[in-house]
């Protein structure tokens, strides 16, 4: 593939708006903004259905726990996008909770790992279930090669969000 005389790496031609717009990014822009909203709000119902105190950006701090094991406060913080007196506020509620535990980093005495205790994986583990059942509901005319190709793009934007 080359890229042609409009920037496009695919040989056609882009959609412009009389503004110079972009269609195609519009668009992407448009379907990302609702997916964003919807998503903040599902965040913030995930979070309270592990516990009802949690706030919202505590689910994906559990999620994370869950499926990479001990992390330092400081990879959490970096992953999640937040700064250190953030993440330190929502570790502490985390554990007052009962949700998460704080043990010596093995590799250095110095740092400590933040990991899930029995009862937090074990409600991160019930509404991660409860989720994957409603995707499973609300695609089920979807192809699973489209499932899989979205969840490839979904981590692809994600890693290019990261940067």
């Amino acid at each position: 593939m080359h890229e042609d005389g409009n920037g496009d790496a695919h040989g056609g031609a882009h959609q412009v708006t009389p503004s110079g717009a972009d269609q195609e990014f519009l668009a992407l822009e448009r379907e990302l903004t609702v997916l964003l909203r919807r998503a903040r709000a599902n965040q913030g119902e995930m979070a309270r259905e592990v516990h009802p105190d949690l706030e919202s950006s505590a689910y994906g701090l559990l999620i994370r726990l869950d499926e990479c094991g001990g992390q330092r406060a400081t990879e959490l913080a970096g992953y999640i996008g937040v700064g250190k007196a953030t993440m330190s506020r929502q570790l502490r509620a985390l554990e007052e909770l009962g949700l998460i535990a704080r043990e010596p980093d093995p590799a250095d005495g110095r740092a400590w790992l933040v990991t899930l205790t029995d009862e937090g994986r074990g409600r991160v583990g019930k509404v991660r279930e409860a989720r994957r059942a409603r995707y499973v509901s609300q695609l089920a005319h979807w192809d699973r090669r489209e499932v899989s190709e979205l969840a490839r793009l979904l981590h692809q934007l994600n890693g290019v969000m990261e940067k």
